[in-house]
């Protein structure tokens, strides 16, 4: 008896939009067999449905092209990476090879293999600063920090490829997603994800600077049925999309919100604790009708909603030790909360 399932790939499968991904497409197109790949280094295996064909390894060095030459892929959906803006300039070296090299791997193996669309994941850092905080599809890019120069990079690269090549794609640039699954263990990156480390931990929750820098933050499940959207629907061809939530909310609002569920479930109110700011963009708000209009993006989950369920998530984890770099690539201008 022949298999006659379309078959996709998620890189990243461990990870927060991989997992829920996966999750997701198993449980709404079962017509759809899941392969995942992902090199456990900033997700858990834990996280992966039993259902899908992992694959352990990384896109850099390992040899990817046999998972394409097995699997013969419909889709392909490139999450993997490490987000990590604020690092990104004092580890230079793995971040290019993190993002663009394994990026330019899984593009020659799409065209080899004749994928019908790559989905890849950016994110709002291609902006920069942007205009007046406010970020448009249609503005020109420009990055202020090594990790957001690489995903310019990665898109860039991809285009060329379409135009090229005729590789399919549709670029998605999400922004500040959160929820069930994430790694809350990284020092470097997540902002809520380090604040409930450090509820769970007895720490105090820690703020950049004075707080009042805004973000949009995206709870993970709003996104999953658009995701698969971009994959599938003939209008999201060659398209670039921003993806996530519309509330705009400052960091230090943000932080409130999380004491208000800690409470609701009997955990201490932390203290809260105004580190040194760092290089970042300060105001963060994409604009959203384009992700409404081609992947049917539907803002569901309030911020405090959201919290609630990742909240009662992370007290049910098993305690792990914090991921922290051994030694960082530049140690010159590092932020005194990160010196070794």
């Amino acid at each position: 008896m022949t298999n006659d399932k379309k078959t996709i790939l998620i890189t990243g499968v461990a990870g927060l939009l991989g997992s829920r991904l996966a999750d997701w497409i198993i449980e709404n197109k079962p017509e759809y067999k899941v392969v995942g790949i992902d090199d456990l280094s900033g997700g858990f295996e834990e996280n992966i449905n039993p259902k899908v064909d992992f694959w352990q390894m990384n896109l850099i060095d390992h040899p990817i092209e046999n998972c394409f030459e097995v699997n013969k892929f419909d889709y392909v959906f490139h999450f993997a990476a490490y987000a990590a803006e604020g690092l990104s300039p004092f580890i230079r070296s793995f971040n290019y090879d993190n993002n663009l090299k394994a990026t330019a791997r899984i593009v020659n193996e799409c065209i080899k293999n004749d994928v019908k669309r790559l989905v890849f994941t950016s994110t709002l850092a291609v902006y920069g600063h942007g205009s007046g905080g406010i970020f448009d599809e249609e503005q020109q890019q420009a990055p202020i920090d090594p990790y957001g120069v690489a995903k310019y990079a990665c898109e860039m690269d991809i285009q060329i490829a379409a135009e090229q090549h005729g590789l399919d794609f549709c670029i998605i640039r999400p922004h500040n997603v959160y929820g069930i699954n994430q790694n809350i263990w990284d020092k470097y990156r997540n902002v809520l994800g380090i604040w409930m480390f450090q509820h769970l931990n007895k720490q105090p929750m820690t703020i950049f600077g004075t707080g009042d820098q805004t973000r949009a933050f995206s709870y993970i499940d709003d996104s999953l049925e658009p995701l698969w959207n971009a994959a599938i629907k003939p209008e999201a061809s060659k398209q670039i999309i921003n993806l996530g939530g519309i509330e705009e909310h400052s960091i230090i609002g943000a932080s409130v919100i999380l004491k208000e569920v800690m409470g609701e479930f009997g955990g201490k109110r932390p203290e809260t604790i105004f580190l040194e700011g760092r290089h970042e963009v300060k105001h963060s708000i994409p604009t959203y009708q384009k992700s409404v209009d081609i992947l049917g993006f539907e803002h569901k989950t309030s911020l405090k909603e959201g919290l609630r369920e990742m909240y009662q998530w992370a007290l049910r984890q098993p305690s792990r030790d914090r991921f922290v770099w051994p030694s960082y690539e530049l140690d010159k201008g590092i932020y005194s909360f990160w010196k070794q």
